[in-house]
């Protein structure tokens, strides 16, 4: 009798000491609010939406103690403008493409895509295990940033266009909304490139301040209504063959961190690429389908302008890379990163695809009765 009303009055004591520590321990964790800028707006759902899952993985993972609030393009600063605000602490961090701040340093193009690069795939095999995520970071750090991979769209759309592209000659004084090196190179085909945030696409294109457009691909296009002023559908955006998205943290801020804070934020990061890369997998070509049904004629691009393309990139890069030694410290490494996966790729996933989507096309032919 005294043993178990011993064991029984142990028990309560180790119950009630375990419901005064608990508090305790979740007292010990700072309350913690920060705001994110992104460069999107929130009708894009999936890339804003990115944004948005990152901050609420982190509040769950903290019982809310740590807690970020997401803020769409131009309700803090401008999309574009993102950057600067995370370096000088205007907002604790921002969710973006990278390549949007070439126009500081080229540079910045390799943490998102760069014209007849990487896919998603090559490009998260890069950054986690290729020493690019370093690279980049040692690139960012001048900057006051450190950055997370955090989000990809997969191979991009080529774009949409007003007229019909045939060949080399039809991208001649073509104006063309275009982010990245590839501006660049569509300068050296002929086109006039210019950068414009997202928002501000449409009216440019309505309005024939520009002639083409190329975005992400038919799910955001589709929000975006271009199929409503441009037909013409391109693919592929051989510039964006995995085009990563990155949460760029003010160094100070990240460094004030508690470390298990640290821990959930950048996991929650890394949950976001997939889930980011997997949700367009699904929407995109749902998408599609409703793009051509409201008139969207898909064209391949030319093989001379692939072709054309293609040398005009690698001039430009070596070109870059002579000149800027941030960029070369990047691009060599990257470039020999790029020929050995491709070797895997061309044998293994490459041979693969191939095969199981013809027979997929052959199927749909022989349903159709062709």
């Amino acid at each position: 009798m005294k043993r178990r009303q011993f064991l029984k009055s142990a028990g309560m004591g180790a119950a009630a000491a375990g419901a005064l520590a608990a508090p305790a321990i979740a007292q010990s964790q700072p309350e913690i609010r920060w705001r994110l800028a992104s460069s999107f707006p929130k009708s894009l759902d999936t890339l804003f939406g990115t944004a948005e899952h990152i901050a609420k993985r982190v509040a769950e993972a903290t019982d809310n103690k740590f807690q970020i609030r997401v803020f769409a393009a131009g309700e803090i600063v401008p999309a574009l403008q993102v950057l600067d605000a995370v370096q000088n602490g205007t907002v604790e961090c921002a969710h973006s493409p990278p390549y949007y701040f070439v126009g500081k340093d080229p540079t910045f193009a390799f943490g998102t895509a760069v014209p007849f690069g990487l896919n998603a795939r090559q490009q998260n095999a890069w950054m986690y295990h290729g020493g690019g995520l370093e690279l980049m970071r040692g690139l960012m750090k001048d900057y006051n940033i450190i950055h997370f991979p955090a989000g990809n769209t997969g191979t991009q759309m080529g774009g949409w266009f007003r007229e019909e592209i045939k060949n080399l000659k039809d991208i001649q004084g073509l104006k063309f909304r275009i982010a990245g090196l590839a501006g660049q190179i569509f300068a050296k085909l002929g086109a006039v490139p210019t950068q414009i945030a997202a928002g501000d696409i449409y009216p440019a294109l309505e309005k024939g301040t520009i002639d083409a457009v190329e975005f992400v691909g038919p799910y955001d296009d589709e929000k975006l209504g271009f199929v409503k002023v441009a037909k013409n559908y391109y693919y592929p955006g051989f510039w964006e063959g995995g085009a990563e998205l990155s949460l760029m943290v003010n160094t100070a801020q990240w460094q004030s961190l508690p470390k298990s804070y640290q821990a959930v934020l950048e996991a929650a990061c890394a949950e976001a690429n997939i889930w980011c890369t997997a949700r367009y997998d699904v929407v995109n070509g749902q998408a599609l389908r409703r793009l051509v049904a409201q008139g969207a004629k898909l064209r391949p691009f030319p093989r001379d302008i692939m072709e054309a393309g293609h040398k005009v990139a690698f001039e430009i890069y070596d070109d870059i890379a002579s000149k800027n030694a941030n960029f070369k410290k990047v691009y060599e490494p990257w470039k020999a990163f790029r020929e050995e996966i491709y070797t895997w790729f061309r044998v293994g996933e490459n041979s693969f695809d191939n095969f199981v989507y013809s027979m997929s096309a052959r199927a749909q032919q022989q349903r159709r009765g062709g």
